[in-house]
């Protein structure tokens, strides 16, 4: 069932999801951003203990150190809670790791770089435990899945797709379906780590794993997408 908090009980639901009564322009003050944050810090801590069906909005706002009220002036819902949340843990995710120079001759270098940044991310094990959070809501909420995926890893592809389509115009790569490609570097850098993560099976990643793992991937990417003779 949805949480609200109804005007019965002394305040005025927010309609605009993570949005501040306040300011319906969509600018907010630094207090308004502080607050926000350290909402969205409490609800991290309860949605990692409790998972979403297990988490209040009561208990949520305890650990955020803020009314019950207040809460719902900025979210409107545990749902927009949430949704609010994934989306910035994932968004930021991508956008810190796909920082791509596509001047660099040195293609190998910049994958490597990538790949092995990748994996440092996903093995995080609060990671891990969003994703399985994420997956388990989404049977209730497909909008959960649909919108975390495009915030994350359909970035993160759209941002290795655009410096891959650079590498094949220099003569770096050859020509080839560079979104394709995009999705088979990632993919051979984890190469079923992250299912055996999220299954937690076969023990925790160590960080010796991740450079041969890497250097494999490199190899096998470039054996079909590297400049032709």
């Amino acid at each position: 069932m949805t949480e609200r908090f109804g005007q019965s009980e002394g305040e005025v639901v927010a309609g605009g999801g993570d949005v501040p009564t306040s300011d319906r322009t969509g600018a907010r003050n630094p207090a308004e951003t502080d607050k926000r944050r350290q909402i969205l810090d409490g609800a991290r801590s309860v949605f990692m203990a409790s998972g979403f069906d297990g988490a209040s909005m009561g208990e949520i706002a305890k650990a955020a150190g803020v009314s019950k009220g207040t809460l719902y002036v900025y979210f409107d819902s545990k749902e927009a809670l949430f949704e609010a949340l994934t989306l910035e843990e994932k968004r930021g995710l991508a956008e810190a790791l796909f920082q791509l120079d596509a001047d660099d001759p040195d293609v190998r270098g910049v994958l490597t770089r990538l790949g092995e940044t990748y994996l440092v991310h996903m093995i995080r094990p609060d990671h891990v435990a969003i994703i399985r959070m994420v997956i388990g809501a989404t049977e209730k909420f497909p909008r959960f899945g649909q919108a975390f995926y495009e915030a994350g890893p359909a970035q993160g592809v759209a941002r290795l797709t655009a410096y891959l389509d650079r590498q094949v115009a220099a003569g770096r790569l050859r020509r080839a379906d560079t979104e394709l490609a995009a999705k088979h570097f990632l993919h051979l850098c984890q190469a079923g780590l992250l299912t055996r993560l999220l299954f937690a099976a076969g023990g925790p990643v160590t960080q010796g794993e991740i450079a041969p793992r890497v250097s494999e991937a490199i190899r096998v990417f470039f054996a079909a997408y590297g400049p032709e003779d």
